[in-house]
């Protein structure tokens, strides 16, 4: 009896363990791979038949020579093993009696910059791995500038391979140096610096005999003591609804995820874009009722006065209300490997929102490199900059300093789906100032049925909603061919709406 208590509180103990997720990030071959297995290694989290498997595979195809290849934990394709480098996002879990663990293995080379993008969108800390032997190199302040630009506040600089440069305090005092001197110039508010082997297993999970004058912490311990829990937004209460629950006449629930700040019980909200009002009545869960919610709380929550609200809308405390636009300033990362291509209206979406919008002009790219600012008329893979976005209805947002999650978005190319960039929202586009925003359809006049037909395929294929004004049309629409000035205000209510005409 006592047995299944104490495997009951084990039990309780560890799902009410804090979630930590982070992502390795540096140069090709600095050891990211390597770093996370020793650490599944060390921390006694790999079974039996992985250490068996491990051990025949590093003989067969590993690259550390006559030791234990900790990489080929992470590294699982094909390409991966046979050139030892990181391709894709590998995520791995583990966990120890403080903390669970998510990892995201990301790769090293700059053409799978976008790669390393998702895994640090749901990170909360980042390591980035430094070889003793090279320094800070270009692909390092590549990773701390996107580390930065992705909201991470709390970064580990592990300088590895120190065992090949005999644990050498001057060469770590000096990668330390010039590693401050870059990240001075970026918004990384919380960086701790620590001299490893991944390979040997120098202060990864325990304390190195072999630098004595290293004074600080293993790594481990840091990572399982690190506080993050408050780097989330409880200040401004957003609710985007997801779904509306209606299983019976006698019930209507907003279903979400909470994005930010608290939800409480018998709170006055108001619904977003209407301007509606009313109280929360009940926070409702799989496991019975709330008092109150917060992120990332999945909830369902009634209201006490029957209100218009749908999946797109937001709830919102009426004292503390979000920027209401759609004309936004945002940094782009391009993901597509085709290059943008400016005329084309794509999909946005934002918070269970989505809409169409274009790219209204790019201010700069920026050079990750040395952070220099270039004017450019489009973006081609793993590029970044910032733009103005122009949207068909407005988004309710904030800042991604600010709120991550009502902060972001995502450009959808609506011929192929793919996702075609990811955005960090700055704030209302300073052309939105005093103006009206809208979108204007074009009229294009063209001599010949082909080259009619020609334009209207080019425009559909760019995303174009589009109509040929010919007389089969002008029929359809009127019931006979109408006078001049009748066609004229048919075109000019179409432009109005936004729809290109081709006549």
């Amino acid at each position: 009896m006592d047995k299944t208590i104490d495997i009951k509180q084990f039990l309780d103990q560890d799902q009410k363990k804090d979630l930590l997720r982070l992502l390795t990030a540096g140069s090709v071959d600095d050891g990211k791979s390597t770093l996370i297995g020793r650490l599944l290694f060390d921390s006694k989290k790999l079974y039996d038949d992985q250490l068996a498997t491990l051990e025949k595979d590093s003989k067969r195809i590993g690259h550390a020579g006559g030791d234990i290849d900790y990489a080929l934990l992470l590294d699982g394709l094909k390409a991966e093993r046979e050139q030892g480098i990181t391709i894709d996002v590998a995520y791995r879990y583990f966990s120890t009696n403080k903390r669970k663990f998510i990892i995201a293995d990301t790769p090293g080379h700059e053409q799978y910059t976008r790669n390393m993008v998702t895994g640090a969108s749901t990170a909360n800390l980042a390591i980035i791995l430094i070889d003793a032997r090279k320094g800070v190199i270009t692909q390092t302040k590549r990773h701390t500038y996107l580390v930065s630009l992705l909201g991470i506040k709390h970064v580990v600089v592990a300088i590895n391979k120190m065992d090949l440069k005999e644990y050498s305090q001057k060469i770590y005092d000096q990668i330390v140096e010039d590693y401050e001197n870059f990240s001075a110039q970026l918004d990384i508010p919380d960086i701790h610096y620590f001299p490893i082997s991944a390979l040997k297993g120098d202060n990864v999970v325990d304390a190195s005999k072999n630098m004595p004058w290293y004074k600080g912490r293993s790594l481990l311990d840091f990572l399982e003591t690190v506080h993050v829990s408050s780097d989330r937004n409880f200040d401004d209460m957003r609710y985007p609804v997801q779904f509306v629950n209606r299983p019976n006449i006698n019930f209507r629930g907003f279903a979400a995820t909470v994005a930010s700040g608290i939800v409480k019980k018998g709170q006055e909200v108001v619904s977003i874009p209407s301007g509606q009002k009313s109280r929360i009545k009940e926070i409702l869960t799989y496991d019975g009722e709330l008092e109150e919610a917060f992120p990332p709380q999945s909830v369902t929550i009634t209201l006490e006065d029957e209100i218009d609200a749908s999946r797109g809308d937001m709830f919102v405390y009426p004292e503390n209300l979000p920027a209401i636009s759609n004309q936004i300033e945002a940094m782009l990362v391009w993901m597509d490997e085709e290059d943008m291509d400016k005329d084309m209206q794509f999909f946005i979406k934002h918070a269970n929102n989505s809409s169409r919008a274009f790219v209204s002009d790019i201010s700069y790219r920026v050079d990750v490199n040395t952070l220099e600012h270039t004017k450019m008329n489009s973006f081609s893979l793993n590029e970044i900059g910032k733009v103005q976005i122009t949207t068909n209805k407005p988004l309710f947002f904030d800042p991604y300093r600010r709120n991550k999650s009502t902060g972001s978005f995502i450009l959808i190319n609506p011929i192929t789906n793919n996702t075609a960039a990811v955005g960090m929202i700055l704030g209302k586009s300073e052309n939105a100032k005093g103006k009206k925003l809208h979108f204007k359809g074009k009229l294009y006049l063209t001599s010949s049925g082909q080259e009619a037909e020609n334009k209207y395929n080019e425009l559909k294929l760019k995303g174009k909603t589009v109509i040929r004004l010919d007389q089969e049309n002008l029929k359809k629409e009127f019931g006979e061919i109408p006078p001049k000035e009748h066609t004229e205000k048919f075109i000019q209510m179409l432009l109005d709406e936004g729809v290109d005409v081709i006549k």
